[in-house]
């Protein structure tokens, strides 16, 4: 079976704050909005968010309010971009979790939770480089 992933789609409770957060924090466009859901367009996929109340009927699963660690991550092409954008995500609604910093294992990395608390690392790893496309390559 191919390994992919075709769609990832979060739950959200405001959908405003959340285009704003994706909108103004990344520059995302949507290419899909009603009054419950947005599509963007994404390199190889569609990511979504949707309302909370929404997306759990659709699912026929009651909302849960688990609050396992995870974490979504957007990769740039330079250490320099990690800070930057990482401010315009706070400016846009976003909650600052860790500052930039570089791990012991390489790179340069900070998270910003989005305002339903979905964590992102924004991330440079020199060993992973990216395409003209914006596709990360895992390099061993």
């Amino acid at each position: 079976m191919q390994q992919q992933i075709s769609v990832i789609t979060l739950g959200v409770a405001d959908l405003a704050a959340s285009r704003r957060f994706y909108s103004q924090g990344f520059g995302w466009r949507p290419v899909f909005e009603n009054d419950e859901i947005l599509f963007y367009q994404m390199n190889g996929f569609v990511f979504g968010t949707w309302l909370k109340p929404a997306l759990a009927d659709d699912m026929q699963r009651a909302p849960t309010g688990g609050d396992a660690p995870f974490a979504l991550a957007h990769n740039v092409a330079a250490q320099a971009e990690v800070a930057p954008l990482i401010d315009a995500l706070v400016g846009a609604g976003g909650t600052l979790l860790r500052a930039a910093d570089a791990p012991p294992h390489g790179g340069f990395r900070g998270y910003v939770a989005d305002p339903d608390g979905h964590a992102w690392e924004i991330a440079w790893n020199p060993a992973w480089p990216i395409d003209a496309e914006g596709h990360v390559r895992f390099a061993a």
